[in-house]
């Protein structure tokens, strides 16, 4: 996004930056590490999103929980790109396949941009530190072993990407209220959870 500022005063909707990535491409393969860079601090919104989506995959919840908190760190460190481990970053992908994602991706983060799109724009490095931290948060909330306590989590994450993605202040608020919510919840459902083992096999007094 700081990117985008230099370029013009006008803030650039994800989905247009997604499509302009494809004109810098000058190889007919590029890597992982080429493809983040491009995305810059974008990179943060997009790779979390990502992984809350994943995270709705049955038994996937508690793999991208763990590694939410890589991100998330990240975030909460000031970083200005996300940084991927090494084996990723080498990683290639054709230019005609990454076409063909974004080409399936960017026609909905328009739709979505009609709804989350800049408004009340608050500080970005204390918006950055302070989404890494609730994401941290809501990403080890997404190991509880409580069946179907990740679908809320998830959909915290998904929307303060979005929120963070677009600058959308508004978006913001909603989601972290939202994300409190979450975690108040999963903390209930644990707490339940433990009296309810209590109850059941109660512990004996040595």
């Amino acid at each position: 996004m700081a990117q985008d500022r230099a370029e013009s005063s006008v803030f650039l909707p994800t989905s247009v930056h997604l499509a302009r990535i494809l004109d810098r491409a000058e190889q007919p393969r590029v890597s992982v590490g080429w493809l983040m860079q491009q995305l810059g601090e974008r990179s943060f919104g997009l790779t979390l999103f990502m992984m809350a989506v994943i995270a709705f995959i049955p038994g996937a919840s508690t793999v991208m929980g763990v590694l939410i908190a890589w991100p998330a760190v990240q975030m909460m460190l000031g970083h200005d790109v996300a940084a991927l481990p090494r084996l990723i970053v080498r990683k290639q992908i054709g230019v005609e396949r990454l076409a063909r994602i974004i080409g399936i991706v960017a026609p909905r983060l328009e739709w979505i941009e009609r709804l989350v799109r800049p408004r009340w724009r608050t500080p970005f490095e204390t918006t950055k530190r302070l989404t890494g931290a609730v994401m941290l948060l809501l990403g080890l909330s997404l190991i509880s072993p409580v069946p179907f306590s990740h679908i809320l989590p998830a959909l915290v994450i998904m929307l303060l990407a979005l929120a963070y993605l677009e600058e959308d202040g508004v978006a913001l608020v909603v989601a972290l209220i939202a994300a409190l919510a979450s975690l108040a919840a999963t903390g209930a459902m644990l707490w339940g959870t433990v009296e309810t083992i209590d109850w059941i096999d109660p512990a004996t007094p040595g």
